[in-house]
């Protein structure tokens, strides 16, 4: 592997617009606005792209296409295992796997096996997009440092042409956007009897909470980058990636990490318990203080820490998985939430892909037991998730994987639609409203900005 320091910035927004017009442009922003964001990782133009759909997976290496059938984990790991080496490295991400997994992609797994209903795919994404890229723009804001990496495979000519593009002085111009205004795939009266369902599933023993949500749609045209870079301003937060399709992208905002490697420790965050931040600080921390005291929030904190540790020891040394963190408080510009903190060991018969598999989608997102949940979550929710509730995840040469959970996510369908979704985890004492109200403010300020910031630059 070969690294080349490059100057550093803060905002990695310029140094990601130098090569935002390659395919497949993909940035994963910290957002180092927040405390305690690290690294940024940009990439782009894979070698080698896997589109994966219902019955196969669509390969593309230049201008080579092959359909394969068969599990699209196990296909990517043979691509992956054919990169050059790199035994170490201090950086998360030199060159990799790196994409979107959806939703519905969980349904089709092993553990999971949810039969699908006939929902339309109207948002007309596959259900994973990724690439296997050669080079990466890696800053580190801890260090104040950035380089490109760049693997073997990499040719000095390409490296040469990399860094010239890099230097160039000129920098991105913004372009313009207009979104309207979004409308819920589902009434309020709809809502509410798709809750008396869920209570009813809950009370005669199916499961313990379900995580139920609706998708929101409007009419977009536009720079749906210069949408994010906004967007990014009004909500930072740790896991946030603009992520360039063929058609389309997918801007997401996630406060959440799903799975984290780092050799061969695994690390995940499961959020479940969300407060709004006040301007007025005794009122903040109020709101922080009933959080953390709230023993509804607790509860389904703790259900979905045991589905994770369940989903952990898939893929961990026997009697390595502990909970090190339990209802911890963090706190974002806009929410505060409620978060704990499962670890393992990965076993040695296990590689960073099938850890990714064996626990995908997040418990967080689904509710418990994870399988049922699922099959009622099919059954009800009117609209496919695609992006939202799946993940953008990395896997690198060195062996490093971090993965987030795509809540707090957008959709620009590429087809003068943009998409985003809001929900929450409903159990035996939820409220109805309460629960209506909750969906729609997770979302809120996402399409709020977005129609109040049309045609600015």
């Amino acid at each position: 592997m070969h690294h080349y320091p490059i100057p550093y910035s803060k905002d990695s927004f310029q140094l990601f617009a130098k090569v935002s017009d390659l395919p497949f442009a993909t940035w994963l922003d910290s957002n180092s606005s927040d405390a305690g964001a690290r690294y940024d990782i940009i990439s782009a133009d894979p070698k080698t792209y896997f589109k994966v759909y219902q019955d196969y997976s669509l390969i593309t290496e230049g201008q080579t296409q092959v359909q394969r059938r068969g599990c699209p984990f196990e296909i990517m790991q043979q691509y992956l295992q054919k990169l050059p080496p790199v035994t170490a490295s201090q950086h998360r991400f030199c060159g990799g796997l790196l994409g979107f997994f959806s939703y519905e992609l969980g349904l089709q797994l092993p553990f999971n096996q949810v039969k699908k209903t006939h929902k339309k795919n109207t948002i007309g994404l596959p259900l994973a997009s990724a690439g296997i890229y050669h080079w990466s723009l890696v800053q580190d804001h801890t260090q104040q440092r950035a380089w490109l990496l760049c693997l073997d495979s990499v040719t000095p000519a390409e490296a040469k042409r990399l860094l010239k593009r890099l230097s160039s002085s000129q920098n991105y111009q913004p372009g313009k956007y207009s979104c309207a205004e979004f409308s819920a795939d589902i009434s309020q009266a709809t809502y509410l009897k798709k809750f008396k369902e869920i209570d009813r599933y809950i009370k005669s023993g199916d499961c313990y909470q379900v995580n139920f949500s609706q998708r929101f749609s409007a009419a977009f045209c536009g720079d749906s980058l210069t949408a994010y870079r906004h967007l990014r301003q009004q909500l930072p937060s740790p896991y946030s990636a603009y992520i360039k399709l063929e058609q389309g992208a997918i801007l997401s905002h996630s406060p959440e990490r799903f799975i984290q490697l780092t050799g061969n420790q695994i690390s995940t965050k499961p959020i479940k318990g969300t407060a709004p931040r006040h301007s007025d600080p005794k009122q903040d921390e109020r709101n922080a203080e009933e959080l953390l005291g709230s023993k509804k929030n607790q509860a389904e904190n703790l259900m979905i820490v045991d589905l994770m540790r369940n989903d952990l020891s898939r893929s961990s040394r026997l009697g390595s998985v502990k909970v090190p963190q339990l209802y911890s408080l963090e706190s974002y510009r806009n929410v505060h939430h409620l978060v704990s903190t499962v670890t393992a060991e990965l076993a040695s018969n296990c590689n960073p892909l099938s850890l990714f598999k064996n626990s995908f989608p997040g418990g967080s997102i689904t509710g418990a037991p994870k399988r049922r949940a699922m099959q009622i979550i099919e059954e009800l929710e009117c609209s496919e998730r695609s992006a939202y509730c799946g993940s953008i995840a990395y896997i690198s040469a060195c062996g490093n994987m971090d993965s987030s959970i795509t809540i707090r996510t957008l959709v620009d369908d590429g087809n003068g639609q943009i998409h985003c979704w809001g929900g929450g985890g409903i159990v035996a004492d939820s409220a109805a409203e309460s629960e209506y109200q909750e969906s729609l403010s997770k979302v809120g300020i996402l399409m709020r900005n977005l129609m109040n910031m049309e045609d600015q630059s």
